[in-house]
């Protein structure tokens, strides 16, 4: 299977191949400052499977995870993993914007309060076990 997606202003553009290995809706704090949301819905990918075309920026979130974002228009694309093994790419990015759908929530210890969870997914309070 190969997903393609972009940014808003096509200047950058993605290709993965392969399933993902996860799709999880992430509600810690750095993903909903990176975001500029309430939360962060991804779909995880090994970073070799991600084709990417296009100038972009990134900037360290935290000592394992750099966010990668267009240049041109800002569009958040990534959450890269700094050891090189799996990069989250946002959901709504994808061409396809209903190709995936999440599998569970994370990080519901750190949820906005007016954020109602009623779809029946697995919730963590951190990451899963």
């Amino acid at each position: 299977m190969t997903r393609e997606g972009g940014c808003l202003c096509g200047a950058v553009r993605f290709t993965c191949e392969g399933e993902p290995l996860n799709v999880r809706i992430c509600h810690c704090r750095n993903c909903q400052k990176a975001m500029g949301s309430p939360f962060f819905a991804r779909a995880l990918y090994d970073q070799r499977a991600i084709t990417l075309k296009g100038d972009t920026g990134h900037y360290p979130s935290s000592d394992h995870l750099d966010r990668v974002f267009c240049k041109q228009c800002g569009t958040r694309l990534f959450s890269w993993r700094r050891n090189g093994t799996a990069a989250g790419v946002a959901l709504a990015n994808f061409d396809d914007r209903n190709a995936f759908a999440p599998t569970e929530h994370i990080w519901v210890s750190e949820k906005i309060a007016w954020v109602r969870l009623d779809d029946d997914l697995p919730q963590y309070p951190k990451g899963p076990t």
